[in-house]
């Protein structure tokens, strides 16, 4: 079809409501940038997904990720009859405010990637090593016993190494020397009490990969609608959204489209 044919097509198309089954449900939420990351250039979408069914139960449209954005999908799940489980959700504050009545799961691949900001993917200090080593088990089979054990024996170890300090000759000012390091340090420790909860119920998710992968493969079909205007890429996104799996047969997007 020309170009032009399509955008018609895409301006005049007006999707269907989704239609709902209401249960108790364990989520993974997470939220997906489009445009540059430049204020006022770009905006994103977050989803709450059931990914035991394959299923994106609520979304929305924001300028930014807010508190009041994962608030609204939190009271649209209750209006229309959800029971929330659990959420899984990355270090996003907003998330764990939002769904403060249920327990909340932090995605360990994402706890890994929060702390690869502060040692990188190739430390080159044996306390970025052992960190980045120590947060890699998360993948692993350990519990949070042993993995409290760990982390306690490492602050341990190299709190001195953190707490170094270098004085910049000229001003004088002091500053910590391995600051990305302590960062990360510190940011596993805050979360150290979500990496677990998973332990309390076994069908808790530990990580939001499910969301991930189906953000990957939508942003590979819009990659077709390149150019598209704002409207229509959101048109675009909600019928991929109502069809709900990475890959749909034709009977159940006929069902749902």
């Amino acid at each position: 079809m020309d170009r032009r044919l399509v955008r018609r097509a895409l301006d005049r198309y007006m999707a269907p409501a989704k239609r709902h089954n209401p249960r108790p449900v364990h989520l993974v939420v997470d939220g997906t940038y489009f445009g540059e990351r430049k204020e006022g250039k770009s905006w994103c979408f977050i989803v709450a997904r059931d990914p035991y069914a394959c299923e994106n139960i609520l979304w929305s449209f924001e300028e930014t990720e807010t508190t009041s954005g994962y608030t609204w999908l939190r009271d649209g799940l209750n209006e229309l009859g959800y029971t929330v489980l659990s959420v899984t959700g990355d270090g996003f504050s907003g998330i764990k405010a939002a769904f403060y009545e249920a327990p909340f799961q932090m995605c360990h691949v994402h706890m890994e990637r929060l702390v690869v900001r502060g040692t990188t993917r190739k430390p080159q200090t044996k306390a970025g090593q052992v960190l980045l080593a120590l947060v890699r088990t998360l993948h692993q089979h350990t519990n949070s016993h042993l993995f409290h054990t760990r982390l306690k024996a490492y602050v341990e170890q190299y709190q001195s190494f953190l707490n170094e300090k270098t004085i910049h000759p000229l001003s004088g000012e002091q500053s910590w020397t391995h600051e990305d390091l302590r960062r990360a340090v510190h940011c596993l420790l805050r979360h150290e009490k979500y990496l677990f909860t998973f332990e309390h119920d076994k069908e808790i998710p530990k990580t939001t990969n499910s969301l991930e992968g189906h953000f990957r493969h939508t942003k590979k079909l819009l990659h077709i609608h390149h150019g598209a205007s704002r409207g229509n890429v959101q048109k675009i996104l909600h019928s991929i959204f109502l069809a709900s799996t990475t890959a749909p047969n034709k009977k159940r997007l006929d069902e749902t489209l």
